[in-house]
Formats: structure tokens, sequence, C-alpha cells
């Protein structure tokens, strides 16, 4: 045996007797780190004090125990130890022994007062550990309050964090303040700064004579924005006409760039928030509302810049020809979803008397869209149709009523449209090879894939697979294979949940979701910084301006950094969407508390099953409720099964069941199954 070999067998040995919970020294992790048993990485917390940490180059994880954190929070970048052998089957356990670096530096929560002091209970569940406020640093806030604090000391194993109030966000229960919290426990800004208002103030509320020149003038030709009934960003309009058999579509889009200049501070601060946030109660735009609800907006009656994607379709919805320019457009009639929908599907109402000069466009719009739907079919693009949720408040900002938000032929051929621009500009921008951010989806890990195709091979489901990575028309077709079934929409999520998460990126590698080889976002430059940035370049395209003033070099030095922000500030919104709405469903369950309903079970685990109601609200039905037998979890087939009743709960069940607990603060929502309930479910009805 070699020496060297020998050396690292009496390391093993050595580090193996050492306890997981003892931090090595400084000349040990070299050491240690050859052997693999340093590793870093992000911490994740659990409510419950353990935690795991996420790797950047391995799939799997490293869990934590409660009492091997040690003063880690959550999003912490930290150095792990490892345990020298994982048991099989299991994951690998480590101990924290170094934070890198501290993410955290504010904390979001209740205030809980103690006599003279109190203690903060943080919003965000994966923060197992409350938060010390002395009396010198509680700055007189009051129980119950909703409050931002700077954590000044992280403790350590025997001592809770202590932190300081930095402000007061108001009573927990008073109007607006859960939602606020949210805002701020994801570091959305939310207020513009005076420079950028003042930058703002100064744009013109109507089109300028000088910005008319060198643009194509398409005011004559009929144009509509369709939109929800309450949006007041309009950033797309549409036209169609048709000569033979070739349609002539327009996407018509806002030309924001014209009014927020590369470099202001309108666009630092457009670029800082990457996105609008939509939440529960309010929208934080990521431009000031006198742009994006004013000269930036597409509104009826009022000439409006605009980048317009005109493109010539033939039969076979393949684009035959196009054209992007730059042009002025005035909508002649703004529309809902709701008033084309009427026209499109309830024959002869009032809404198709009041707009029966569009009515043929509409029409025509329709088939156009069920044409350009059928081609992405054919060639493989997946479409997940889950229902969103609508969530009505009351004046106090209540939740009184969820409901799905279904689509209807209306939003489709916006989708359509809108997916068809997006296509067409990405394609023209990858074939020219110039600095572009596109919006790419990459193909899903193989064995995530293989996982849930041996998962429907024991629902039943029949799956055939022509190579070793799955295409979008294999999947395509299993979701076709599963319409009508009772667990569909359960097997959708699941597939779903295998897929990678679309990103921005400087290369064009394509659409998996979509089975698209080109693929941009070019739509939408008033609510997300990539659409706003790749107008800039189309327009300085157009111009000449790309290469005759040095423009490329620049872009391709900014690019890499617009389309990570821009990753980064969309997930941060997605979340705090997400959070937004389980706050909100929680507490619009907290007042049915005790009521019967009947639901589908949406997910199955070794601790419970969730139940999804028609409304959307999805709650756990805890193991521990389950107290007529013992269950146990077969993974496999994502079962729970009684050991002696032999009582299984499934993926797509109907089961009846009672609303047992709803916290908002938690943003759970528990239920307990009910068995033989037909007069309680008549008595609800």
């Amino acid at each position: 045996m070699s020496k060297k070999k020998i050396w690292e067998k009496k390391k093993k040995k050595k580090f193996s007797k050492e306890k997981i919970s003892v931090k090595p020294k400084k000349r040990d992790i070299k050491a240690l780190s050859k052997l693999g048993l340093i590793k870093e990485g992000t911490f994740i917390g659990n409510h419950k004090g353990f935690g795991f940490v996420e790797l950047e180059e391995e799939e799997d994880d490293i869990f934590i125990p409660a009492d091997h954190t040690g003063t880690a929070m959550h999003m912490d970048r930290v150095r792990v130890l490892l345990k020298n052998e994982a048991k099989t089957g299991k994951r690998r356990e480590g101990t924290v022994i170094e934070i890198l670096e501290r993410v955290n530096k504010e904390i979001v929560g209740t205030f809980q007062r103690e006599r003279d002091y109190g203690f903060i209970l943080c919003d965000n569940q994966k923060f197992s550990k409350d938060i010390y406020i002395s009396p010198k640093n509680s700055k007189g806030v009051r129980d119950g309050d909703k409050v931002v604090a700077e954590i000044i000391d992280y403790g350590n194993d025997r001592r809770k964090p202590e932190g300081k109030i930095a402000e007061n966000l108001g009573s927990m229960n008073a109007p607006g303040t859960d939602i606020l919290a949210i805002v701020k426990s994801f570091n959305i800004p939310s207020e513009f700064p005076v420079k950028v208002m003042n930058q703002a103030m100064r744009v013109p509320d109507h089109v300028q004579e000088a910005d008319r020149d060198g643009r194509t003038d398409l005011t004559q030709l009929m144009t509509v924005t369709i939109d929800g009934e309450d949006a007041k960003d309009l950033d797309d309009a549409v036209s169609l006409t048709k000569e033979g058999n070739i349609y002539h579509l327009g996407v018509h889009i806002a030309d924001v760039s014209n009014y927020v200049q590369g470099g202001s501070a309108l666009d630092k601060e457009a670029l800082k928030r990457g996105t609008s946030v939509y939440l529960a109660d309010r929208v934080i735009p990521m431009l000031p509302e006198r742009l994006s609800n004013g000269i930036c907006s597409l509104n009826q009656g009022q000439d409006r810049l605009t980048l317009s994607c005109l493109m010539d379709i033939d039969e076979n919805g393949t684009v035959v020809a196009h054209r992007i320019a730059e042009t002025v457009i005035r909508v002649d009639r703004r529309m809902s979803y709701n008033q084309v929908r009427c026209i499109l599907e309830d024959g002869d109402t009032e809404t198709s008397r009041e707009y029966k000069e569009f009515v043929p466009m509409f029409f025509l719009m329709k088939e156009l869209s069920a044409l350009l739907r059928s081609k992405r079919h054919n060639r493989g693009s997946i479409d997940f149709d889950f229902p969103e949720s609508k969530i009505i408040l009351n004046g106090a900002g209540r939740a009184i009523d969820v409901k799905p938000y279904e689509q209807n032929v209306a939003t489709q051929i916006i989708e359509d449209f809108m997916l068809m621009a997006n296509e067409t500009v990405a394609k023209e921008y990858c074939q020219g090879e110039y600095p572009f951010v596109y919006r790419t989806h990459d193909n899903p890990d193989p064995e995530r894939v293989e996982s849930l195709l041996t998962l429907l091979r024991h629902q039943g489901i029949q799956v055939q697979k022509a190579c070793e990575e799955i295409t979008p028309k294999e999947i395509q077709e299993i979701l076709e294979q599963i319409q009508g079934m009772p667990n569909e929409m359960m097997i959708s999520r699941l597939m779903l949940r295998t897929m990678k998460q679309a990103r921005y990126t400087t290369e064009c590698s394509g659409h998996f979701g979509l089975a698209a080889k080109y693929y941009c976002h070019f739509t939408s430059p008033i609510r997300r910084y990539p659409d706003l940035q790749i107008h800039r370049i189309i327009r300085d395209n157009i111009r000449g301006r790309l290469q005759r003033e040095g423009k490329t070099e620049h872009y391709r030095e900014i690019l890499e950094h617009v389309a990570e922000q821009s990753s980064v500030c969309e997930r941060r919104a997605q979340e705090a969407e997400r959070e937004s709405d389980r706050l909100k469903k929680a507490e619009y369950m907290s007042y049915h508390l005790g009521e019967i309903f009947e639901g589908i079970i949406s997910g199955v685990t070794a601790y419970g099953f969730y139940v999804e109601l028609p409304n959307t609200v999805e709650g756990l039905v805890h193991i521990t409720a389950l107290s007529d037998d013992y269950y146990e979890f077969d993974e496999e087939n994502y079962e729970l099964r009684g050991e002696l009743t032999k009582k299984v709960y499934h993926l797509g069940q109907k089961v009846t069941v009672r609303v047992a607990d709803a916290d908002a603060l938690k943003r759970t929502v528990d239920f307990s199954v009910v068995e033989n309930t037909v007069d309680e479910m008549s008595l609800n009805e």
C-alpha cells in the first residue's frame, strides 16, 4: 500500500472517531476537504429546528440535525463537516462548522411582549429561532405589531439571536399589514427613490412630434387591447386582417425604451426590481405609475409609441414573412377577456351589438389562434392547464372568497399571439447573432424523469419513451392519456415538478416546455426588465447604431448581469406571490372552521396527505389525524395504506374533509377526514 493511501486511511480513521459537533482545526480543513468530508453550500432552514445544506454541484443535499445547525440561519452560506458514512437509502448527515456568508441582516415577524422585553416570531417558517429584543431596543412597539428587526447578534448554542427594531409596520390586524410584511420579508422595493420619481415626472404625458420621426404610422389600423377588467398597465395591442390565405397579424408592444433610457435612474431602479409583483391586495410596479399607467400604457384613443412585430402567417400557421418596426398606434377599443369571450361564445348579445364593427376581427382572431395552437401542439408544446386562484378581498383587506380563475377563448387568443411574436423576434436575433436576452427552458433531469415514469407505470398509465431523454412530445402524449382521469391534475403537477425552471440567458438554447428552438420575452416591457432591455437592442439595430456606435460590445458586457438579475427577481416575485396567496387562503378558511368540503388528494407523503378543494385551497390531513389505523407510506405508489383495515389513500382520490384548523400567520390549512357525511354535506350545501 502506498504512503498516500496509508495516510488517507489514517486520516479517515481519525476523523470518523471525532464527534461531528467538534469543529476541526484550520490545518485539518484541507485534509478533510481532500477526503470529501468538507462541503460548502446554502443552509435551508426548517421550523422544527433542523435543516439541509444545498450544494451547487451536487443533486443530493445534506441533512443537518437541530443540534448541529450552530448559528446558521435560512439561506446563509455555510461550511459543513460530513459524517464519514451515510446509511443506505438515507441522506448524508453533517454539522455546520462555519458561516461563510450571512444573508439575513433583517428579519420580519410579529412582536411578542414579555414584561419589558420581547421576542420576534419570524414570519418565514424556515427561521426556527425567535429573535430576542431587549427593552432598550424595542422602541415601544406593542404586543402583536408586525416589525422589521435588524439582527445585532446571531447568538450561540445557549443564547437566542438578538435584534433591535428597525421599523414598525403596524398592528397585525390592521388592513394590509400582513401583505406589507411579506413585501418586507422578501426585500422587495416598494417605494421609488426621489430621484426616480423626479425623472418620471419629467416624462411627457403625450407623444412628442419629434418622437414620431422614422416611425411607421399605424394609427389607421384597427387595433384593440384585450386584458383583465382591472388591468391598468396595457403593454400589448393586437390587429389582424386576412388576404387570401395569408393572415396579417400585428402584435404592438409599448415602446417603454423611448422613455426609460439605459443607465438612467429610472433604468437602474427597474433593473433592481426586475419585474412588477402582483400580490393579493396590491401591485408593486417595476416602473412608476406615471409611466406604467400613463404614457407607456396603450390606452384607448391615445396615440402611443410602439415596437410592432408584423407577421404574415399562412394557412399552416407558419410565419412566411415578418417585420419588426418602430411604430405609432392608436388603440380603437380597450376590450376585456370576458367581453371577447361573450362575443365569441354567447351569440347575438348586447356586447356583440356594442362592438359590432370589431366582431369579424374577433372571429378571425379565434380562427388564427386555433391554427397557431394546433401547430404548437403538433410539434410537442406542453400545456399544463392549471387554474390560477382568484382571491376576493373586502374593504378591510380580508379574504371573503377564493375561486379558480379559468382560461377562456380570449385569454388563449392573446397567449397564442404573444407566443408567436416572442418566437419570431427571438429567431431573427438569434440567427443574426446579435447580443440578446433569451427565455430558455432546459431539458428535465433524466433521473427525475425516470422516477416519474416509474410512478406513472404504477398508476397503470402506459408510457412509451423512445430515447434516454424524454421529449416534449412524449410528455404531451402522457398528458393527453390521463385526460379525464380522477388523478389527472395531480399527475400533471408531478410532471411539472420534474421540469427545470425557465430562466433568462444570453444563449439561445431553446425552450423545452414550448418545444421551441427560439424564444424570448418581448411583449411586456412595462412589467418585465428583459423585455425592456431587448427593446433597446432592437431599436439600436433598426437605427443602425449597434455596429456604428459600438453598442454591440456594450450589450455583451452588461447582458449576463441583466439575465441573472432578472431571473433572481422573477423567482423572488413568484415566491412572494405564492406566500401572499397562501396567507389569504388560510385566512379565508379560518372563517370556515368545522365546515365540510369534498376535495381530491393532491399529494401523499410519510407525514400525511394533501387535499385540494375545487376553489384551489390546499390543506394537509396529518398522519396523526388518521386515528382509525396505523398507516404506512408506500413511496413507489404515493399511497398511505392502513395496516389493519387495508384502507388506502392515493393520488387523485376523492375525499370528504372537515376544516380542522387554519393559521394565516403560518399560512397553513389542516383538514381531518370525514366518514359517512351525506347528511352533513347536504346541510353545508
